[in-house]
């Protein structure tokens, strides 16, 4: 059996995107409270209630998309994200962008319990190398991605940082296809 390289690298610009989505607010925090109405504070819950959709609600969401091709849960998920992102990037209301951070957490606790177990079904004989080759997303994503999207976020705007956000989820819904 042949490496599958493409669906490991898919699996991991998920993880990425999943990571970054979740902690981008920590590195846009002073331009996101720019706001009237937002405190760095208030911005600050974003990523707390990202945090806990994703735990509170990964075992079952996991539980219940069981019966679902992991492929088209994949596609699903991605394309929530990208959904969710564009709604972060255009809202002009803090309930709004709070609301789309709940469901990208939900999003996220469904993804990081299926990309393990995923990549070991895409490479049985060499599941390990496998579900770290996917999992190395979260790691790049911690690593390199929030830095860099807080640089980019200055740059071009936490707006603009949450769009591209989408447009790679988008790309990696595609790619997936």
């Amino acid at each position: 059996m042949s490496w599958p390289l493409i669906g490991l690298l898919v699996l991991a610009g998920s993880a990425f995107v999943t990571i970054l989505t979740e902690a981008l607010p920590a590195g846009v925090l002073p331009a996101m409270s720019a706001d009237p109405d937002v405190t760095e504070a208030r911005a600050g819950l974003l990523i707390t209630v990202y945090a806990l959709a994703a735990a509170l609600t990964a075992i079952p969401m996991t539980a219940w998309t069981l019966i679902l091709p992991r492929r088209t849960l994949l596609l699903a998920l991605l394309l929530g994200f990208a959904a969710t992102n564009v709604v972060t990037a255009m809202s002009t209301g803090f309930a709004l962008t709070l609301a789309a951070q709940v469901v990208s957490g939900v999003f996220a606790g469904l993804l990081w319990a299926m990309v393990p177990a995923y990549a070991a079904r895409l490479a049985p004989q060499r599941s390990g190398k496998a579900i770290a080759t996917a999992l190395a997303g979260m790691t790049v994503g911690l690593s390199l991605g929030i830095p860099a999207g807080t640089a980019l976020g200055g740059l071009i705007g936490w707006r603009a940082a949450f769009g591209l956000l989408t447009v790679l989820a988008v790309a990696l819904a595609g790619t997936a296809l």
